[in-house]
């Protein structure tokens, strides 16, 4: 079964960050569909700056909260 990351994920990076789709797609192949690990490969790959990943983990903290373990 393949998991993907949520929608307001996949805008952020594209619209926000200016992440290409191509590079979006790559990660996902490389973190092998486990989301928990999708911005950090992001982050591995120079596809995204320290400063993004930042960024990405703001949004999720804020969005899952700390408390909830909610795949993302």
């Amino acid at each position: 079964m393949k998991i993907f990351p949520n929608t307001r994920l996949l805008s952020f990076l594209r619209d926000e960050l200016a992440v290409p789709e191509k590079s979006i797609a790559s990660a996902l192949q490389q973190s092998d569909q486990d989301t928990s690990l999708f911005p950090i490969v992001l982050w591995q790959y120079g596809l995204i700056s320290l400063e993004q990943l930042d960024q990405i983990f703001d949004l999720l903290a804020s969005t899952y909260g700390a408390g909830n373990r909610a795949q993302f």
